[in-house]
C-alpha cells in the first residue's frame, strides 16, 4: 500500500497530519484516510525543516493499520548534498519503506526530476530514496488526476487542512 502524507501547521503551534492510503499509483479511489491532530510542534528552523515535520509524519504513520511500502511526502528527499525530509524519514523507518518527495517549488542544487502533469506549465519536482528516481517520477506522472497535483496528493493536503475528506 501507498500512503500520501501532508502536514498543516496552525498559528497556535499545533498541526494536523493527513494521510491517504491507496493501493496503486494510478488509483482514483482511496482505501482509507487518517487524520491526527498534533497539539505541539517545534518552531521552524531554516535548513532544519525535517525536525518540525518528521515527528508529525511519524505520528500519523503509527496509526496507519495497513502495511505501507511507499510514502509520498510534500517536500524533498534530498537537498542537493544534504539530506532532506524524505531521507530523514527513510532513516527513521530503517530504510524499509520507499519515500518519494513531491515538491511544488524548486530547490537549487537538488537532483529533482521535473514532472509536468495536465496542462500545467509549472512542474512538480520529484526526488526519491529506495526506488530509482526515474521510476518515481514516472509513477507520479501516471497518478490519477488531470491537474498539476495528483488527486490523491491534493486529498492528503485537504485532510491536513480541514481534518475531513472533501
Amino acid at each position: 500500500m501507498i500512503a500520501a502524507i501532508d502536514v498543516h501547521y496552525m498559528d497556535d503551534a499545533s498541526a494536523t497530519a493527513g494521510a491517504v492510503v491507496f493501493s496503486g499509483f494510478s488509483d482514483s479511489k482511496i482505501y482509507r484516510t487518517y487524520v491526527r491532530d498534533i497539539p505541539r510542534v517545534d518552531d521552524y528552523v531554516p535548513g532544519q525543516f525535517y525536525k518540525r515535520e518528521l515527528p508529525c509524519i511519524m505520528t500519523i504513520l503509527r496509526i496507519i493499520k495497513e502495511e505501507i511500502d511507499t510514502v509520498i511526502i510534500d517536500g524533498y528527499v534530498n537537498l542537493g548534498e544534504k539530506p532532506g525530509l524524505g531521507l530523514h524519514l527513510c532513516k527513521a523507518l530503517d530504510h524499509k519503506i520507499k519515500v518519494i518527495g513531491v515538491a511544488k517549488k524548486y530547490f537549487r542544487g537538488s537532483n529533482a526530476v521535473k514532472v509536468f502533469r495536465g496542462n500545467s506549465r509549472q512542474p512538480l519536482y520529484v526526488t526519491a530514496v529506495g526506488i530509482k528516481l526515474s521510476e518515481a517520477a514516472d509513477l507520479i506522472t501516471r497518478m490519477h488526476g488531470k491537474n498539476r497535483l495528483p488527486a490523491l496528493l491534493k486529498l492528503a493536503d485537504s485532510l491536513s487542512r480541514s481534518g475531513t475528506v472533501k
